[in-house]
């Protein structure tokens, strides 16, 4: 399993991902599930990747393969005209990959099943952010669905929703994905640590800033911590609920 999670913002487009891969309680491995693409000044692509590991380094694979040289191995990801066309490309690429390495061809619950979060931005248009299912098609975020959670998402979303804010600074939303995927590391043991994290600003059309958090970031375990402590502290300040006992 694996969590990764793209989100839209006013000054423009955060990821964040984590590396493990599993197969089993006792084959647990640290894989880069974050790839990009940039040409600076004109455009910037980023992908990030969940299920099936051979089929996503396929994908990937096949993505930059056609990128040492576009013209001579088409379609390629630096010459599609917009971020829809990219999606488009990475959408086939994706379903014909997952075709191939199922017996009978796709299907729905296919153990080669893979989705990938994208964004990015060329230029002359805004940055984008979509959604590429197994099957190929893909949806795109809006003001309404700001963010796309991939992997084990349930455990991390609750904050993203209450927390959210379009307008919110690079620092702030780095705080509240660190604090969407602490979460998901408490509860869930397939998603584990190192993190990826990059920022894409609007109108750059290039990577503004990439790391890599690690189990001894001393940001990443503060923040850890004093969650926890505001969660307990929110608990405690709650109302008591009444429970009327017979004997009392």
């Amino acid at each position: 399993m694996t969590y990764c999670v793209g989100m839209q913002l006013d000054a423009g487009l955060i990821f964040m991902s984590d590396t493990r891969t599993n197969a089993g309680v006792d084959n647990i491995s640290v894989f880069r599930k974050m790839f990009s693409w940039e040409v600076p000044g004109e455009r910037v692509i980023t992908l990030l990747t969940a299920g099936n590991l051979a089929t996503t380094q396929s994908v990937v694979s096949q993505l930059e393969e056609r990128s040492k040289r576009p013209a001579d191995r088409r379609p390629s990801i630096l010459e599609a005209p917009s971020m829809f066309q990219v999606a488009n490309i990475v959408g086939e690429t994706l379903r014909d990959t997952i075709k191939g390495g199922a017996v009978g061809g796709s299907q729905a619950e296919s153990k080669f099943d893979a989705t990938i979060i994208l964004g990015g931005q060329i230029l002359g248009s805004p940055p984008r952010l979509f959604l590429v299912y197994p099957e190929g098609n893909f949806i795109e975020a809006s003001a309404d669905t700001p963010f796309f959670q991939s992997g084990e998402t349930k455990y991390g979303r609750p904050i993203l929703v209450r927390a959210y804010d379009a307008g919110m600074s690079f620092a702030e939303a780095a705080k509240l994905l660190m604090v969407s995927f602490d979460s998901t590391l408490k509860a869930n043991l397939s998603v584990g640590l190192p993190f990826d994290l990059q920022v894409v600003p609007a109108g750059a059309c290039r990577v503004g800033f990439e790391t890599r958090i690690s189990a001894d970031d001393p940001y990443y375990n503060e923040v850890s911590r004093g969650w926890g402590a505001a969660l307990r502290q929110a608990f405690k300040s709650l109302p008591e609920y009444s429970i009327p006992l017979e004997n009392e």
